[in-house]
């Protein structure tokens, strides 16, 4: 780099009439300075000067670690100018005025205990000056850590984060998978309190810093129990930054890149919970991929795996499809990954029902039907995850017709299997538990070897045999019901007639009824006295009461009392 003359810059420009001047080179920039106010402040500079006054200095700070713009505001303070600490660079100033000595012994108000002042009142209190500060002091980290002030950064992020956990991120807790069956309404929800941080919270968070920062700090919170499902949050972004935002597919890109991301996504596995449901299983299958594609270590994929087989009920098939890594990549997809996976979820399970068994041995079902089409893929690989399917849902009622139309599948795309692998293919298939449908299918199709067709015919025979007699008995049923109905009907219309002739009687009744009330009439005129409306009445009054009984029907009928001649046969 050219040496550049700064004494005449303006900016740079510090008492340049003395007489008793030193040159300093800082970075290859160099800046020309009084000796005396130099030794004013710095002890350091004070004993050297003492000891060696025609020394050369210019390469007084070779060992140092500073950079110019550093040096320049302690080279401006010394010489009495005002000079601007921020959060950016008071960590420089002050482990570069420790390593010259400029300390309140040596003179008073000295640089050194103004920044620390600065920092424990200005940093220190605030979250994101906190982080800030820190990844400003990646640099010299060392002499930032010697100093103590990435320490008391580190407790302060830490203490504020065990308060105030929302400031690491919202939660990634996947709700269903759920261990517990809470419901959605229980589950985590962020606190309302996060409102009061969220200026500060959204300024700055973790992600920002390295790796040699980052982990540490979170190591450290899960020492001092900050909530796992904040910490998973974090940890969570923190690989999307610096590893699944930058992994594309086929791309290796630079060693040192590719070299970084490996650390970090080891680093991730080894900070990750461990406890199921903090992070989304589709999430996990991302960095298990990018773990394959960095060439992680073992120990870190295999913390994947286990991971992902305790949630591989939330899976999807798109999830289980990771591509063969290497040159060789004799078959499409990573087969050896999905069944090592599988065994975690099998070795793992504790569920008391069914029902997530299930689900993976349907979604495996449905992986293997995918995967079928695929030329390279091994009859024995084939097999080995059809018989892990079975496993997974022995004693449990679940069909065959997704195994059925893996095994049609892959005798359509490898034509050139023999007879007796085709048959060891079918010992797989269970031909009882397959649908209506699939038998139908499987009678009629031409790639299955005889033995199985003919098997599938059996069992299709058998269940016909079992669907007649209920077929009877329903029909049986069904005449029972009728029969039923029809009582029911008769029943009914009984009750009709006998609502009929209760209604006539009643009837009948109120004509008695009158009738009685007629003859009391009657009683009470005789009584009376009138004989001669009587005697003249008596043929009327018989007759009508005749005719209330209803004994006439005619006029002819009212002598009834006559004799009739008799008709002698001649």
């Amino acid at each position: 780099m050219a040496t550049r003359q700064l004494i005449e810059s303006p900016s740079r420009k510090l008492k340049s009439a003395l007489s008793s001047e030193v040159q300093i080179y800082v970075g290859g920039v160099p800046f020309t300075l009084d000796r005396e106010l130099l030794a004013a402040k710095s002890a350091k500079l004070a004993v050297l000067l003492k000891e060696h006054p025609r020394e050369d200095l210019s390469h007084f700070l070779k060992d140092a670690s500073t950079d110019p713009e550093t040096f320049e505001l302690v080279a401006r303070f010394c010489h009495g100018y005002e000079i601007n600490l921020s959060t950016e660079n008071v960590i420089h100033v002050a482990c570069l005025a420790h390593y010259l000595g400029m300390t309140d012994s040596h003179s008073t108000n000295n640089l050194l205990s103004k920044a620390v002042d600065f920092f424990e009142h200005q940093i220190i209190p605030s979250w994101s000056k906190s982080i800030r500060a820190l990844k400003a002091a990646e640099k010299i980290l060392q002499q930032a850590v010697d100093l103590g002030l990435v320490g008391a950064c580190v407790e302060s992020v830490i203490t504020k984060a065990l308060e105030h956990p929302q400031l690491l991120g919202e939660p990634m807790k996947n709700l269903t998978c759920n261990d517990d069956g809470e419901d959605s309404e229980t589950a985590i929800r962020p606190n309302v309190r996060r409102k009061l941080f969220a200026i500060d919270w959204k300024s700055e968070d973790l992600t920002m810093l390295s790796l040699r920062l980052y982990e540490p700090i979170i190591s450290a919170m899960i020492q001092r129990n900050v909530p796992a499902e904040y910490v998973s949050a974090a940890v969570c972004q923190y690989a999307k930054k610096w590893v699944l935002s930058g992994m594309k597919e086929g791309d290796d890109g630079p060693i040192y890149k590719t070299n970084i991301q490996r650390e970090i996504i080891e680093a991730v596995e080894r900070m990750l919970p461990n406890k199921r449901g903090l992070q989304p299983c589709s999430l996990l299958f991302d960095m298990l991929r990018s773990a394959i594609a960095l060439d992680a270590s073992t120990d870190c994929r295999n913390g994947f795996e286990v991971r992902i087989g305790k949630e591989l009920d939330q899976a999807t098939v798109k999830d289980l499809l990771i591509p063969s890594q290497g040159y060789s990549k004799e078959e499409q997809y990573d087969t050896e990954c999905v069944r090592r996976i599988l065994k975690n979820f099998y070795r793992n399970y504790t569920g008391r029902d069914g029902h997530k068994l299930v689900i993976v041995a349907e979604l495996i079902d449905n992986f293997l039907i995918e995967i079928a089409s695929d030329r390279d893929l091994k009859m024995g690989t084939f097999i080995s995850i059809a018989e892990l399917s079975i496993a997974v849902s022995e004693g449990i009622q679940k069909s065959s017709d997704g195994i059925y139309r893996a095994i049609d599948i892959y005798f359509d795309t490898h034509r050139y299997l023999t007879e007796s692998e085709r048959e060891e293919i079918c010992n797989l298939l269970d031909c009882n538990k397959m649908s209506p449908e699939a038998c139908e299918h499987a009678a009629q199709n031409e790639r299955l070897p005889l033995r199985v067709v003919v098997q599938v015919l059996f069992v299709v025979q058998l269940q016909m045999r079992e669907t007649m007699p209920k077929e009877v008995q329903g029909s049986d049923n069904r005449l029972l019901l009728l029969k039923d109905v029809e009582e029911e009907e008769a029943a009914t219309r009984a009750s009709n007639n006998e609502e009929e002739a209760r209604a006539e009687i009643e009837k009948m009744g109120s004509k008695v009824l009158e009738l009685e009330r007629e003859c009391l009439m009657m009683r009470r005129e005789i009584q009376n006295g009138s004989c001669r409306k009587v005697k003249h009445g008596k043929g009327n009054m018989w007759k009508e009461m005749k005719r209330k009984f209803g004994c006439i029907t005619s006029i002819n009928d009212c002598n009834c009392h006559a004799k009739k001649k008799k008709v002698h046969p001649r």
